[in-house]
């Protein structure tokens, strides 16, 4: 995998429960419990930027959710992903139906195309910063897309491309009648303490069972 963790993670791995899965990176949630079925986030970084699996957990949650990050290439097929959620789930108490994309940048382009491609296999599916890839067919599946629960988080921006494209995502899902929630931050961060704090309520919500559904919805 290119985009490796940081020192600073392997530095921090007693304490954020860090470890090593031959080429994927597990988060294990403190206070592990093996009786309890753990939500499972799959995180599917942005490969040009260096990626802290352990700070991201700790900005998430460092204790409802088990994590990997799969030594994965969209070059060359899902099949690592797939491979590294059998492993975790193999070695951990991994719930089947509660099982979350979460990409950054690139990665939540990415993220999307999985999700949409295998909705039955995914909980949801959530881009920090990462397009909804609109003119690559991802509705072909189309009764099941809609039901899949997706959160879209991004930056506030002035240029016109960007606008273009979310307005145009909207429409396509309003009219697809699909579930997506947007949140828009100021900043410049993809993996800001609000925005992964308003991931892990998104999460919650819908583990929990007390979202309410709004298609296409925004908020700011």
């Amino acid at each position: 995998m290119d985009n490796r963790l940081t020192a600073g993670s392997r530095r921090n791995r007693v304490a954020t429960s860090l470890d090593w899965m031959g080429r994927d990176a597990v988060f294990t949630p403190l206070g592990y419990e093996p009786g309890y079925d753990y939500p499972l986030i799959v995180w599917m970084p942005d490969r040009s930027r260096p990626f802290d699996l352990g700070r991201a957990m700790k900005r998430l949650s460092l204790r409802n959710y088990l994590a990997v990050v799969p030594d994965f290439d969209p070059r060359a097929g899902d099949g690592p992903l797939w491979e590294a959620i059998e492993r975790v789930s193999d070695r951990a108490s991994v719930h089947p139906r509660r099982i979350y994309l979460v990409g950054q940048g690139a990665g939540g382009s990415d993220a999307f195309r999985i999700a949409c491609r295998h909705p039955d296999s995914f909980a949801g599916v959530v881009s920090l910063g990462g397009p909804f890839p609109l003119d690559e067919a991802l509705f072909a599946r189309f009764a099941d897309v809609r039901r899949l629960p997706m959160l879209l988080c991004c930056r506030r921006t002035c240029d016109p491309d960007v606008v273009r494209h979310t307005d145009r995502m909207l429409r396509v899902f309003h009219a697809a009648g699909a579930m997506l929630a947007m949140r828009i931050y100021p900043g410049s961060g993809d993996l800001s303490k609000a925005m992964l704090a308003d991931v892990n309520r998104w999460l919650m919500d819908e583990i929990c069972g007390t979202a309410t559904p709004i298609p296409s919805a925004a908020a700011s």
